[in-house]
C-alpha cells in the first residue's frame, strides 16, 4: 500500500472533505480526490476526523503490569470478604508471588503484614495501594524481601523497629529485592490505547530505569507501541532518545505525600534541571506540597514548560499565583469519577471545590491538560473528558460543580501535542503528521455523548493501528 485516502470526512466540525495520507503525513485535503494506485480508500461517511488524542500523564509499564495483577479495590472489590476471596483464588507467578493492585482503605481498612497474613496465609503477597505510592507486603514477602535489615527510608517500622510490611515510594528498590522477572509486554497497552483513539502519550514514571527505557524504545521501534512517547523519567543530562517518535519531556520530580523535602533541596533540583535545559514536571497532590513548590519556583526561577502534575488540591487563593508564574497544569478529573464518593466522604466540604480544578485555572489563563494517570486512574480518555464536563462520581453526586468545563474545551486539552500540554490544539491540515482518530459520528454528536464507542479508527504515522466497522476498498 502506498497510503490511505479518507473520503468524506468531517474536518473541524464543519466542512467535509477527502484527506490523503502518504509518507506519514497529511499529504492532501480536498474534494473528490482521485484514488492512486495501491492506495486504500476508507469511506468516512461524514464521521469526524481529528488529530489523535494525547494522554499527557500515564505509566506504561505499571499499566502493563496492572493487566496481569489481581485487582484488590473498588469497584471490583468492595469489602474484606471479597478481598480475601480474590487473594485466595489468585494464581501465584512463576516465583510463587501474588501481586495485587488498586487497594483502597474503604475495602478493609489500613493493611499491614499481619492483616494480609489473615487474608491470604502462605506464600509471599504484595498489594499496591491505588495511589501507587505504597506497597503492603505480607510476612512471607517481608522475609523474602529482607525488610528487617533494609535501610531504605520507605520501610515503615513499628515502635520496636520491626517492619510493618508497608513500604512507601520504593518501587525501584523493591524490584531489586524481588525475583528477577522480564519486563512486561507493552503490546496489549499499545493496542488498548489505539482502540481509544490515543496516538501520543507522556510516560510520567520518575527515574526511568535502563531496562524500562530499553523496553519502551524497542516497543516504539518495532511498532508494538506505534504512539509518540514523551518521557519524563530521564535524568536531567540524558541524551535525546534514539528514535523520532520518542521525545524527552520535562524532568519529573516527586513531592511525596509521606515526607516533603527541604525548600533548598527542592530548589536545587529545579535549578539543576533548568541548568541542563530541562523544565520540570512536579508531582504535587497536597496543599502543603503546592505551597512548597511555589516557594521553590520563586527561589529557583521558572522556564517555559515547567508544569505541575496532578494539582489535586489547589486553594482558590493560589490560582492567580499559578497564572502569574506561567505554570502549566496536567490534571486528572477522572479520579472524581473513580474515587469521588470517597473524596466527598473524607475531604472537608470546604476543600471539595479545590479538587482537580479545571475551569477556574482555565479562566485565570493557566494552560491545563487532561490525562489519565493510568493505571492509577481510568485510562479511557473519553471517560476523562466526561469527568471534566460533569464531575460526577459513581453514585451520581457532583464534586465541585463550578469547575466543570464544556466538552469542546475538554477535547481540546487532549488534542495538544505532548511537547505543549495545554497549548494550542493540533489540527488536521496538510503537512502535519498523520496521527489521527476517525469517529463514527460528526463532532457535534461526539461532544454531546463523550464515549470511546465513537472511535472508528486510529491512524499513527499514516497507518491504521486500530479499526472497526470499516467500509474500504
Amino acid at each position: 500500500m502506498t497510503g490511505l485516502l479518507l473520503r468524506d470526512a468531517e474536518l473541524g466540525g464543519r466542512e467535509r472533505a477527502d484527506v490523503r495520507l502518504a509518507g506519514g503525513l497529511i499529504a492532501e485535503i480536498g474534494g473528490g480526490l482521485a484514488r492512486r494506485p495501491g492506495e486504500r480508500v476508507v469511506e468516512c461517511g461524514g464521521g469526524a476526523l481529528l488529530p489523535g488524542l494525547c494522554d499527557h500523564h500515564l505509566h506504561l509499564h505499571a499499566l502493563a503490569a496492572w493487566r496481569r495483577s489481581v485487582v484488590c479495590g473498588p469497584p471490583a472489590v468492595t469489602g474484606r470478604d471479597a478481598l480475601a476471596a480474590v487473594l485466595r483464588d489468585a494464581v501465584p507467578d512463576e516465583h510463587g508471588w501474588v501481586r495485587g493492585v488498586g487497594y483502597a482503605e474503604s475495602v478493609a481498612g489500613e493493611l499491614d503484614a499481619a492483616a494480609l497474613d489473615a487474608l491470604r496465609p502462605g506464600g509471599p503477597v504484595r498489594v499496591q495501594h491505588r495511589s501507587g505510592a505504597l506497597w503492603i507486603l505480607n510476612s512471607a514477602a517481608v522475609r523474602a524481601a529482607g525488610l528487617a535489615s533494609a535501610e531504605h527510608p520507605g520501610v515503615e517500622r513499628d515502635a520496636a523497629g520491626r517492619p510493618t510490611g508497608r513500604l512507601w515510594r520504593a518501587d525501584d528498590w523493591l524490584r531489586t529485592r524481588l525475583p528477577a522477572a522480564p519486563l512486561v509486554d507493552l503490546g496489549p497497552v499499545g493496542r488498548e490505547l489505539a482502540r481509544l483513539g490515543v496516538t501520543a502519550v507522556t510516560d510520567a514514571t520518575p527515574d526511568l530505569g535502563a531496562g524500562a527505557l530499553a523496553a519502551i524504545e524497542a516497543a516504539v521501534r518495532d511498532g508494538t507501541l506505534p504512539h509518540r512517547v514523551h518521557l519524563l523519567g530521564l535524568p536531567p543530562d540524558a541524551a535525546p532518545p534514539p528514535h523520532p517518535r520518542l521525545g524527552t519531556g520535562p524532568y519529573k520530580i516527586v513531592l511525596a505525600d509521606s515526607g516533603l523535602p527541604p525548600l533548598d533541596e527542592l530548589s536545587a533540583r529545579i535549578r539543576d534541571a533548568h541548568g541542563h535545559g530541562r523544565p520540570v514536571a512536579v508531582h504535587c497532590v497536597t496543599r502543603e506540597a503546592l505551597v512548597l513548590l511555589l516557594a521553590a519556583f520563586e527561589d529557583a526561577g521558572i522556564v517555559d514548560g515547567d508544569r505541575i502534575e496532578h494539582a489535586a488540591l489547589v486553594p482558590e487563593v493560589l490560582v492567580p499565583e499559578l497564572a502569574r508564574r506561567g505554570l502549566r497544569v496536567v490534571t486528572q478529573p477522572g479520579f472524581l469519577a473513580d474515587r469521588g464518593d470517597d473524596y466527598l466522604r473524607d475531604v472537608p466540604a470546604e476543600d471539595v471545590p479545590d479538587l482537580y480544578r479545571c475551569r477556574s485555572l482555565l479562566d485565570a489563563g493557566v494552560p491545563v491538560a487532561l490525562s489519565s494517570d493510568a493505571p492509577y486512574g481510568p485510562l479511557d480518555p473519553w471517560a476523562v473528558m466526561d469527568a471534566a464536563v460533569t464531575r460526577a462520581t459513581r453514585s451520581g453526586a457532583v464534586a465541585g460543580r463550578d469547575e466543570t468545563v464544556p466538552a469542546a474545551a475538554a477535547l481540546r486539552s487532549l488534542l495538544t501535542g505532548p511537547e505543549e500540554p495545554g497549548g494550542p490544539p493540533r489540527r488536521v491540515s496538510t503537512g502535519e503528521a498523520a496521527d489521527l482518530v476517525l469517529l463514527h459520528v460528526p463532532l457535534a454528536e461526539a461532544l454531546h455523548h463523550l464515549s470511546a464507542d465513537n472511535v472508528r479508527a486510529t491512524i499513527t504515522g499514516g497507518s491504521l493501528t486500530a479499526e472497526r466497522h470499516f467500509r474500504s476498498s
